[in-house]
């Protein structure tokens, strides 16, 4: 009589089994990690902070990213002093006065992919944004005061990752955050 080889082959069926289904997962796995980073970048915001005096004096938000950027906490600095909202922010750049501005309202603000916007912009007694022409003494003073203006921005995207923009004399810099913090005694309030 002769062996039958069925229970060899079947061992050997066993392991090449076991070992494509093995495989089979971390395909998948793989795939599932590449969309996720495909996805990911698909929404992800890129929130910076500029100052201009051309046309006219103006604080701007831009996103500069290819999602949407969900803004959850704003801080507003001056002389690294935080400040509540930008009537105590002119107060402190060119002195007490009634000061006139339009301003946008940041906290809580979706800023679109691309979407630029000016968050405060000074006005002269005719309501019309300050610019050098009509502008004058107060023109001047706010000029060289936007620079001491200071913003901590913390926003996410749609997938709930977020980061902290930080601008100051240096630049803009973003950092990777886990969240956002809640509102404290220096939120800046709008």
């Amino acid at each position: 009589m002769a062996r039958e080889p069925g229970p060899r082959i079947s061992r050997y069926e066993t392991i090449i089994a076991t070992l494509v289904g093995v495989s089979a997962l971390f395909v998948s796995g793989y795939t599932a990690y590449v969309q996720r980073q495909q996805v990911r970048a698909a929404v992800w915001p890129i929130l910076e902070y500029n100052t201009s005096n051309e046309p006219y004096i103006r604080l701007t938000l831009d996103n500069k990213g290819v999602g949407p950027a969900i803004i959850r906490h704003v801080i507003v600095k001056v002389d690294n002093q935080a400040v509540p909202n930008w009537h105590d922010a002119l107060q402190k750049l060119i002195g007490p006065g009634n000061h006139k501005f339009s301003e946008s309202t940041m906290s809580s603000h979706v800023l679109s992919a691309g979407e630029s916007m000016d968050i405060m912009v000074p006005r002269d007694d005719d309501n019309s944004p300050l610019n050098l022409q009509k502008g004058g003494q107060l023109w001047s003073s706010l000029n060289e005061g936007r620079q001491r203006v200071e913003v901590e921005i913390c926003y996410c995207s749609t997938l709930g990752e977020c980061w902290t923009l930080r601008s100051g004399p240096n630049g803009n810099a973003t950092t990777e955050t886990r969240t956002c913090p809640g509102t404290s005694a220096t939120t800046f309030q709008q």
